[in-house]
C-alpha cells in the first residue's frame, strides 16, 4: 500500500507546471575520451538541474511542494511550500548556457578541443523533460617547459628562491585553475618579504602552441609597477630602469584604536582626540574605557616599527587577538604614508581598530532524561567575566545540579536517586604563564594558560562520591582552527566514598580485592596531552559556516599518564609501603597511562549526500602503584556516540552478561575500548536530514576479574565479541546547531547467555534503543 500510495504521489508530480512547459525530471553528463574528467564533477557547472531526489529515487520536496493548495494567500499553502521545493521548469536558454559553462570548464582544464552536444527528450503526455550532454574531451594541452620574463631583478630572484613549491611543473596539464592559484601563491610570497602593494594582477602567463601540437610552452611574465610617466607617487623623477622595479614597504608607526565611536578612517579617528599612550615602540588611542593594558596589547602584536611590511606577521596579529575575549571585532588597515625612509623603501602606517565584546554575561540551562522510564532533569548556570584584569583575563564559573528518579527494588540501598551537585571555578589567561618565563618566550608560544578548580558530589544508590579536583593548563590552536593541542601540565583528582551500602564492594569485587580500589579513595596527579587535527574549512569568520568540501577527515588523540612523579618521590625518599601499596595524605595514588585514537572521514558524494566512517581505539594500562584503572578513567560501550542498539554503559566487557549481575552498571566498564560506525546522511527537506548506520564495537579488560566473566581482552577471540547494531536516524539541521534522534537496533549481541543474533530473531522492547543528543556521532 505504501508503495501505491507513493507512485499515485508521484504522478501527481507535475502539478504545478504550466501548460507548453516541461518538468526537468533528469539531467546527465556522458564523457567521452579522457576517463580522468569525472561526469559527476563536471554536473557542477549545469545552470539548471532536477528537483533533489531522495535515496536517489524519491523527489520527496517536489511532493511536499505538490501538497499545497493552488491559493497562495492561505497561511497553510504558503508554509508547505517553503518546507518544499517548486518544479524545475525545463528552460532551453539554461541549457544552452549550460553547455557554454561545460565547454568553457573543458577548456580551463586544459581540454582546448573539447566538444559538448545536448541531447532534449521532450515528452509532451507527461510533461516531462530530460536533457543529457555529451562531452567529447579530445587530447589535453600539456605543459612542455616553463620560461620567466622579470625585469624586477630583486622580484626575481625571490621567485626562482621558491621554485621547489612552484605547482607548475612541465608534464603538467594546462589548467587554468593552477596557472591561477600559482599567480594567488607568488603573490602571496612577495607580499611575505616586503612588497605589500604586490597583487596576482602583476603575474601574467603567456602560452604558446605549435600548430597540430598539444604541447604548450608557458612564459611565467611579472609586470612592473603601474605609475605615472617617469615619476613615483612623491613626484621625485625616476631613472628608467627603476620603472620595473616593485616598492618594499616598510612599517613606520603602529596605532591601536581602542574606540573607534563608529569611525572606519585614521583621519576620522584622528579627529576624536583620544588619549594616547606610547609603550615599547606601539601607540594605543584610548576613549573613555581603557578596557586593555598597553602590555596587554603589544605583546599580543607581531607588527614591529621599522620592519619590512610582512602578511605573516599580520595575519599573526589577527590570530593572536583574536584569542581575547574582551575583543569583539578586530581590524587591520595599512596606510601608505606617501614618504619614504632612509634606505629608499616606502612606508605604511599599521592602525589596528578595535571594538570591545561584552565585560560579563550569565547563562542558564535546563534539560530532561528519561532512562527507560526513570525521569530526571538537570539545571546549570555559567557566569563569565571576560576582562578581569584589562589584560582579557577569562574568570569562569559554572554550578550544575542533575537529578534521576530511581524505580523499582530499593531494598539495601543507601539512595533512591541519582543526583549530582557540581561546581566548578576556572581563570584563563591569553598568553603563556609559566614561573620567571621572558617575555619573548611568551610571546612566541601563541598560547592560552588555564587555572581550575572543581568539585562534584554524587549520590548513587550503592554510595555517595565526592570528587575535587584542580588543573593547570595550555592550549593552543593555528590561524584557521584546523589544528589544536591542549596540555595538562598538572591534574590533580581526590576521589572520597564517605557512605556506601554494606555489601556493596563484595557485590562488584567478591573475590578480588585489587578492583575494590577503583570504588575506594585514591587520589590522582596526571598529566596529559590532546592533539585535534582536520581539514575543515570555515567559509568566513563571521558566518562561521563550514565549506563543502568532497573529503573531510578529523583526527583526535591524546595520552595520559598519572601517578609517576609521587612514586618516583616515594622510592627517593625511602617511603614504606601501606600493604602493597604507597599512599599520599594516608590515601593510595593511581599510577597508569591512558592512549586514545579517532579517526573519522566523511565522503560529501554531493551537497545532499554523504557517507562517513568512524573508528576509535583507546587502551589503558595500570602499573606500579596500581592493578587496576579507576573508575572514572575506564572506557564504556554503548550509548548517543558508541554502538547505538545499546543504552550508555550497557554493553560489554567482552561477552560478560550484565543479567547476572546486580551492579551491573559498575561492572560494565573496561581497560580498551573499540568502536567502529558507517553512517549514510541525506538531506531530505527543510532542516530535516535522514540517516541510516551501522556500528560495532565493545570493551574489554585487561586483567581478568571475578566480577567481570568474560571480560579479558584475547587476541584469538576477541573479534567474536564486537557486538554489532544498525539503525536509522533523523536530525535537525540549524547550521550553527543540529539536533539528533538515533534508534538502534542489536544485530549481534556477544553477550552469553542472551540471544546470539537479535537481527534474526528481533524483540522490540529488548533489542532498541532511542538516543537524543546534539551533533554527529562523529
Amino acid at each position: 500500500m505504501m508503495v501505491a500510495g507513493a507512485a499515485l504521489w508521484g504522478c501527481n508530480a507535475t502539478r504545478f507546471v504550466p501548460e507548453g512547459e516541461y518538468l526537468l525530471d533528469k539531467t546527465s553528463v556522458v564523457v567521452e575520451g579522457d576517463r580522468s574528467v569525472s561526469s559527476e564533477d563536471l554536473l557542477n557547472y549545469l545552470r539548471q538541474s532536477p528537483n533533489h531526489k531522495v535515496l536517489g529515487f524519491w523527489k520527496l520536496q517536489l511532493d511536499t511542494y505538490n501538497l499545497s493548495g493552488s491559493d497562495s494567500t492561505k497561511w497553510y499553502n504558503r508554509w508547505v511550500r517553503r518546507m518544499g521545493q517548486p518544479p524545475v521548469i525545463f528552460s532551453q536558454p539554461l541549457t544552452d548556457a549550460s553547455a557554454r559553462q561545460l565547454e568553457l570548464a573543458m577548456i580551463n582544464k586544459g581540454y582546448l578541443e573539447a566538444e559538448v552536444e545536448v541531447d532534449t527528450i521532450l515528452n509532451p503526455g507527461r510533461k516531462r523533460a530530460e536533457v543529457v550532454y555529451k562531452v567529447t574531451t579530445g587530447e589535453p594541452h600539456i605543459i612542455s617547459s616553463v620560461s620567466y620574463e622579470i625585469a624586477d631583478t630583486a622580484v626575481a630572484r625571490i621567485i626562482h628562491a621558491d621554485s621547489a613549491v612552484m605547482s607548475i611543473t612541465p608534464g603538467d596539464k594546462f589548467d587554468r585553475d593552477l596557472l591561477d592559484a600559482e599567480r594567488t601563491g607568488i603573490a602571496r610570497r612577495l607580499r611575505d618579504k616586503g612588497y605589500y602593494a604586490f597583487t596576482k594582477e602583476y603575474v601574467t602567463f603567456y602560452a604558446d602552441t605549435a600548430e597540430n601540437s598539444h604541447a604548450v610552452d608557458l612564459t611565467l611574465v611579472v609586470r612592473p609597477p603601474r605609475r605615472g610617466p617617469q615619476e613615483n607617487q612623491t613626484g621625485v623623477a625616476l631613472p628608467a630602469e627603476a620603472l620595473n622595479e616593485h616598492d618594499l614597504y616598510r612599517i613606520r608607526d603602529v596605532v591601536f584604536v581602542t574606540d573607534t565611536r563608529g569611525r572606519t578612517t585614521p583621519a576620522e579617528i584622528r579627529s576624536l582626540h583620544l588619549d594616547t599612550v606610547a609603550y615599547r615602540g606601539v601607540k594605543v588611542l584610548y576613549g573613555p574605557d581603557r578596557y586593555l593594558t598597553p602590555e596587554a596589547l603589544e605583546e599580543k602584536c607581531y607588527i614591529t616599527p621599522g620592519s619590512l611590511y610582512k602578511a605573516a606577521r599580520v595575519e599573526r596579529t589577527y590570530e593572536s587577538l583574536a584569542r581575547l575575549g574582551i575583543l569583539k571585532s578586530i581590524n587591520i588597515e595599512m596606510v601608505p604614508t606617501g614618504s619614504t625612509g632612509p634606505d629608499g623603501e616606502r612606508e605604511l602606517d599599521a592602525y589596528i581598530f578595535l571594538s570591545r565584546n561584552k565585560k560579563q554575561s550569565v547563562t542558564f540551562d535546563v534539560e530532561g532524561t528519561n532512562s527507560e522510564g526513570d525521569l530526571g532533569f538537570g539545571l546549570g548556570a555559567t557566569y563569565q567575566h571576560r576582562n578581569l584584569a584589562r589584560g582579557s583575563q577569562l574568570l569562569t564559573a559554572r554550578l550544575r545540579m542533575n537529578y534521576e528518579s530511581l524505580s523499582g527494588n530499593l531494598n539495601g540501598l543507601i539512595n533512591d536517586r541519582y543526583t549530582e551537585y557540581a561546581g566548578e571555578v576556572g581563570i584563563t589567561f591569553p598568553k603563556f604563564e609559566f614561573p620567571f618565563a621572558p617575555r619573548r618566550v611568551r610571546q612566541r608560544f601563541n598560547v592560552s594558560t588555564e587555572f581550575a578548580l572543581s568539585f562534584n558530589y554524587q549520590e548513587r544508590p550503592e554510595y555517595t562520591r565526592i570528587i575535587a579536583g584542580g588543573a593547570w593548563k595550555y592550549k593552543w590552536v593555528n590561524t584557521t582552527n584546523t589544528r589544536r593541542h591542549e596540555f595538562d601540565i598538572l591534574d590533580l583528582n581526590y576521589v572520597y566514598l564517605p557512605e556506601r551500602t554494606n555489601d556493596f564492594l563484595d557485590a562488584i569485587a567478591p573475590d578480588n580485592p585489587l578492583l575494590r580500589y577503583s570504588y575506594e579513595d585514591h587520589f590522582i596527579m596526571s598529566m596529559g596531552y590532546r592533539y585535534y587535527h582536520t581539514n575543515k574549512r570555515i567559509a568566513s569568520a563571521t558566518m562561521k559556516r563550514y565549506v563543502l568540501q568532497p573529503v573531510v577527515y578529523t583526527i583526535r588523540a591524546s595520552v595520559e599518564t598519572a601517578g609517576n612523579l609521587l612514586y618516583a618521590g616515594s622510592k627517593l625518599f625511602g617511603q614504606k609501603k601501606s600493604g602493597d601499596v604507597y599512599k599520599v595524605f594516608g590515601t593510595q595514588y593511581s599510577q597508569f597511562v591512558k592512549a586514545e585514537v579517532d579517526y573519522g572521514i566523511t565522503r560529501n558524494i554531493n551537497p545532499r549526500h554523504a557517507l562517513a566512517f568512524h573508528v576509535g581505539f583507546g587502551i589503558g594500562f595500570p602499573y606500579g602503584n596500581s592493578r587496576v584503572l579507576p573508575f572514572e578513567k575506564r572506557f564504556y560501550a554503548g550509548g548517543a556516540n558508541s554502538v547505538r542498539g545499546w543504552g550508555a554503559r550497557t554493553l560489554g566487557p567482552g561477552s560478560y552478561n550484565s543479567h547476572n549481575s546486580v551492579a551491573y552498571f559498575i561492572n560494565q566498564c573496561g581497560d580498551i575500548s573499540l568502536d567502529l560506525s558507517l553512517e549514510y546522511r541525506a538531506k531530505l527537506f527543510w532542516v530535516l536530514e535522514g540517516a541510516g548506520f551501522i556500528d560495532a564495537g565493545n570493551i574489554w579488560t585487561i586483567h581478568d576479574y571475578e566480577n567481570q566473566p568474560g571480560g579479558l581482552f584475547r587476541f584469538s577471540t576477541f573479534w567474536k565479541e564486537i557486538a554489532m547494531a544498525y539503525g536509522i536516524g533523523l536530525r535537525l539541521d540549524f547550521n550553527y546547531f543540529l539536533l539528533r534522534l538515533d534508534l538502534g537496533v542489536k544485530a549481534y549481541n556477544p553477550a552469553s547467555g542472551q540471544e546470539r543474533w537479535p537481527i534474526i530473531h528481533p524483540n522490540w522492547k529488548r533489542d532498541t534503543a532511542f538516543h537524543f543528543s546534539v551533533g554527529y556521532p562523529f
